[in-house]
């Protein structure tokens, strides 16, 4: 329980996850970043040889790309939901 704001854990998540999918993917980045500096160091550094190996991926075109607008318009419908 979080004493503080006189809120239980799951009064926290329904508030967390009644924001706007902005916020809460703000707020997930938030939370990961305040993990464990030595895992989080490990998770970005995971993140850094997939972006790597993503990026050889579409040099070699082993992987179709698709235009930034309609990659946005994916995201925002995906997120909308």
């Amino acid at each position: 329980m979080l004493s503080s704001m006189n809120l239980t854990d799951e009064q926290v998540v329904a508030r967390a996850l009644a924001l706007p999918s902005e916020e809460r993917a703000l707020l997930a980045d938030r939370l990961v970043e305040s993990l464990d500096p030595a895992k989080n160091g490990q998770l970005r550094q995971l993140w850094v040889t997939e972006a790597r190996r993503r990026r050889q991926d579409v040099r070699e075109n082993r992987v179709n790309t698709i235009p930034r607008g309609e990659a946005l318009d994916r995201v925002k419908r995906a997120v909308a939901k």
